[in-house]
């Protein structure tokens, strides 16, 4: 088996936690489909592995932003399972209700609002795929129910 590639220097992330932002404005039947068809609703943001949340300790902790705490409270307060807010599809889109593989309308309903949600920033800090969840998991739960 050959040996991992090396994957460059360490980057930092800033994660943050997203506000809803005012959409650009569209006509009346565009803002009603849009209305109908996706709900802003709250969602679990899963918690940072121990070295990513190690790395985000030191990176405070250098620049001076720990404000005296430690690491057992810095853990909990800035790596935690964080409940946000995002826009998730209510019903499979129309272009994909003819479809007769339903996962894969589902999954195409679920890529196409995530895509959406970055030009708005509305995906409340959720990433695609998460280990322990992410929008793609989210997604799929709520048009299965």
């Amino acid at each position: 088996m050959p040996a991992p590639a090396d994957a460059g220097p360490l980057t930092s992330a800033v994660v943050a936690q997203a506000s809803p932002v005012p959409t650009p404005p569209q006509s009346s039947a565009a803002t009603s489909a849009s209305q109908a068809t996706t709900t802003i609703a709250p969602a679990e943001k899963s918690a940072l592995s121990t070295p990513a949340c190690s790395v985000k300790y030191l990176e405070a902790k250098v620049s001076g932003k720990l404000q005296g705490r430690k690491w057992v409270d810095f853990r909990r307060d800035e790596c935690g399972k964080r409940e946000t807010t995002a826009v998730f599809p209510t019903a499979i889109a129309p272009k994909y209700e003819n479809d007769k593989d339903l996962d894969k309308a589902r999954t195409k309903t679920c890529a196409d609002q995530f895509t959406a949600n970055k030009a708005t920033k509305a995906n409340g800090g959720l990433v695609w795929i998460e280990k322990d969840g992410g929008y793609y998991a989210e997604c799929i739960i709520r048009l299965k129910g």
